[in-house]
């Protein structure tokens, strides 16, 4: 039985270094992608202050399409020409966004979501999908949080069956 803890550490560094001790017990043992993309959802939402969602949409080899998320319904299909998650997707880089009103092209999902980070989930240099997270707050993501968001991503692939 996988029991959560409260962090012990007071600064992010330190709470997202317990946040990937947890993810690695709760993945112990499991391969599937989707139970795994659950688990991480959940426990991302339930640790991390001033989030609103927290979740995956993963490639279909087309666009992007809402997978295990915690929070308000969401967008189930996203293009990859738009929004933070398409950019995140087709440029292959982590994208963090202090005020997704200024985003060109910004998909709102969630029209209290106010700041966003987004890490693409890259395997074997495939699109397997994004790794989408947002805030009512303004500039609520900095580079400690992409830092974290991205080793949070790599244990969830590391955990992932081998490709066939």
């Amino acid at each position: 039985m996988f029991e959560p803890f409260s962090f012990s550490s007071p600064d992010k560094p330190g709470q997202y270094a317990e946040l990937i001790q947890q993810a690695r017990a709760l993945f112990d043992g499991e391969h599937d992608c989707i139970a795994n993309a659950a688990n991480l959802a959940s426990l991302v939402y339930g640790a991390l202050p001033d989030l609103n969602w927290a979740g995956f949409y993963f490639f279909d080899g087309t666009e992007l399409v809402l997978g295990p998320f915690h929070g308000k319904p969401a967008c189930v299909r996203i293009p990859l020409s738009r929004g933070v998650c398409g950019a995140a997707a087709s440029q292959g880089v982590t994208q963090v966004v202090p005020d997704v009103h200024a985003f060109p092209g910004h998909i709102a999902c969630d029209a209290a979501s106010r700041s966003e980070i987004v890490v693409p989930l890259l395997r074997g240099g495939a699109l397997l999908g994004v790794w989408d997270v947002d805030s009512p707050v303004p500039g609520r993501f900095d580079e400690e949080d992409r830092q974290g968001m991205e080793a949070l991503c790599q244990v969830y692939l590391d955990s992932l069956a081998p490709a066939a």
